[in-house]
């Protein structure tokens, strides 16, 4: 397992910076690891999206299609890349600390 620090504290991360324990992640994890890709500052598109993501893991265990994450908060997927540049997987999975999904590379 590899580790990331942020603010003095230590959480283990697989081997693309995603938590392994998604339940010790919280809003201020969130707001770090936004830091890190670039992300200055969430906004109430990005909370909703991460509060989607959050939702559906907590329902069904995976993270939303991305077909299903447009659908609920009603924003397109270039709006969602334009939020999170690193894509719907790569970027907002992991702020909202999930592990890393299924067929994401």
């Amino acid at each position: 397992m590899e580790t990331l620090h942020i603010n003095a504290k230590t959480f283990e991360v697989d081997g693309d910076g995603f938590l392994t324990d998604p339940a010790i992640w919280n809003d201020e994890l969130a707001q770090q690891f936004a830091l890190a890709d670039g992300i200055e500052t969430l906004t109430d598109n990005h909370w909703a999206v991460i509060r989607m993501i959050r939702s559906h893991f907590e329902e069904h265990g995976n993270a939303p299609m991305v077909r299903t994450l447009c659908k609920e908060t009603g924003l397109k997927l270039k709006e969602i890349y334009e939020l999170f540049p690193l894509g719907p997987a790569r970027g907002a999975c992991r702020i909202a600390g999930l592990p890393k999904p299924d067929g994401c590379v």
